[in-house]
């Protein structure tokens, strides 16, 4: 797939996450279980949909948080807590597809970053499109905070 990578200055916005230090070959199975859990306590407060899941990775450990964007106000209980997506600069490119196939998107961007001189700081999110079993139908906005 080839992708268009462009450069965008992001504001932060409020997410509903839990915040998790793992490893990448336990990511696979813990990321589902965060979210999950994470709308438990969104379900709790009454809201059912409407909100875009993200994954926002502060490093290459990974610590991670998994969640939503959250910009409507609801009680947030256990683990969950508030937290927001970065602001700055931003390498951005979307993904169309299976979510399963989001890493070309970052390959690409991290591409596009080399061959244009920008320096990627490791941190790095995506946030999902609305829930979609079709995976033609999927899609996924994939960034990179620069330096």
């Amino acid at each position: 797939m080839d992708y268009e990578v462009t450069i965008a200055d992001v504001v932060a916005r409020p997410t509903a996450v839990i915040a998790a230090r793992t490893t990448w070959s336990e990511f696979p199975a813990v990321w589902g279980q965060l979210l999950g859990e994470v709308w438990d306590c969104l379900r709790a407060g009454g809201i059912s949909q409407g909100c875009r899941n993200i994954m926002l990775y502060r490093d290459n450990v990974p610590n991670v948080e998994v969640g939503v964007l959250l910009d409507q106000p609801c009680p947030l209980t256990g683990r969950v807590v508030t937290s927001a997506l970065p602001a700055g600069s931003a390498a951005t490119t979307v993904h169309c597809g299976p979510f399963g196939e989001v890493r070309s998107a970052h390959d690409a961007v991290l591409q596009w970053c080399t061959q244009h001189g920008h320096r990627p700081t490791g941190t790095r999110w995506e946030i999902y499109g609305p829930h979609n079993d079709d995976p033609a139908q999927q899609w996924t906005e994939v960034y990179w905070l620069l330096s």
